[in-house]
């Protein structure tokens, strides 16, 4: 794996997007690039961080609000 592959795949890495084989293959690749790698990650963790934190919650629907109120009186009554 080259570099810009590996880039490529921390940034999956990171969102938890890689399968088991391809984080075998990431790992292998980490150790290649040692802390050239990490480094990258790390950046990778701090962009996806503030990218959560950028995120401004929807607003909930009263018609969702009423269909969760009634399923927690459902469960109430079970």
């Amino acid at each position: 794996m080259n570099f810009e592959r590996f880039q490529n795949q921390a940034r999956l890495f990171v969102i938890g997007a890689l399968d088991a084989e391809e984080i075998s293959e990431f790992e292998k690749a980490r150790r290649k690039f040692g802390q050239k790698a990490e480094d990258f990650i790390a950046k990778c963790y701090t962009l996806s961080e503030a990218f959560a934190l950028s995120l401004k919650p929807a607003k909930a629907s009263d018609q969702i609000k009423a269909r969760l109120m009634e399923m927690v009186r459902d469960r109430k009554k079970a």
